[in-house]
């Protein structure tokens, strides 16, 4: 069962894991983390038990969850295949908000308008989160869907945050021994840096 200790501000990260996508990724989580909250993923999920529970636990935990289906696309890498991940945790989440035992809202982000309605028609009428592939558009459309009252944060405070990620990720990269920010080391590392830096800058 999902650990009844997590505080409400965890947010699932559904999204690709490739290069092509590493700076919205960077982009998600300092947007995450300066609107105050925590960035959770399937890289943090250690080994040991069957990995759909996990990711499904790891659904639960959480208050919110953002599904980026920008990337559900034909890899044409001998089979060509769609990257059907995305909107299987996407269906994951849904089905958890449905049973109401625990409160949890769900967000669709994509690159394109309206490419929803054709590519999961079930969720017609949802509204979709359309970032159009851009850091700035990650940072806009999550302020938009994380509206909260009081003052709200800026589209110009996280890019100053993701900035200093950006210069932070070799050095990171460089401790963890990985070439790749999808590694649970750096994405924890990447969280606390961004923590801090939006925390250093709001002081």
């Amino acid at each position: 069962m999902p650990s009844s200790q997590r505080p409400p501000t965890d947010v699932f990260l559904n999204i690709p894991y490739d290069t092509q996508f590493q700076e919205l990724c960077l982009a998600f989580i300092c947007g995450i983390t300066v609107l105050g909250f925590i960035p959770r993923a399937t890289l943090e999920i250690p080994g040991g038990s069957r990995r759909l529970d996990r990711i499904f636990n790891l659904v639960q935990d959480c208050r919110h969850s953002i599904h980026d289906l920008s990337r559900v696309e034909l890899d044409y890498k001998r089979p060509p295949t769609p990257r059907f991940n995305m909107p299987f945790e996407l269906g994951l989440s849904v089905a958890w908000e449905r049973s109401g035992k625990k409160e949890h809202t769900w967000f669709v982000f994509e690159a394109r308008a309206h490419r929803l309605t054709k590519s999961l028609s079930d969720l017609n009428g949802t509204d979709e989160y359309v970032h159009g592939g851009m850091v700035t558009g990650v940072f806009r459309e999550l302020c938009s869907a994380f509206v909260r009252p009081g003052g709200q944060t800026s589209v110009q405070h996280i890019r100053k945050v993701y900035r200093e990620i950006e210069k932070s990720l070799p050095k990171i990269l460089k401790r963890s021994g990985s070439k790749s920010i999808y590694n649970a080391r750096v994405f924890r590392d990447l969280c606390v840096i961004a923590k801090l830096s939006a925390q250093e800058d709001a002081s």
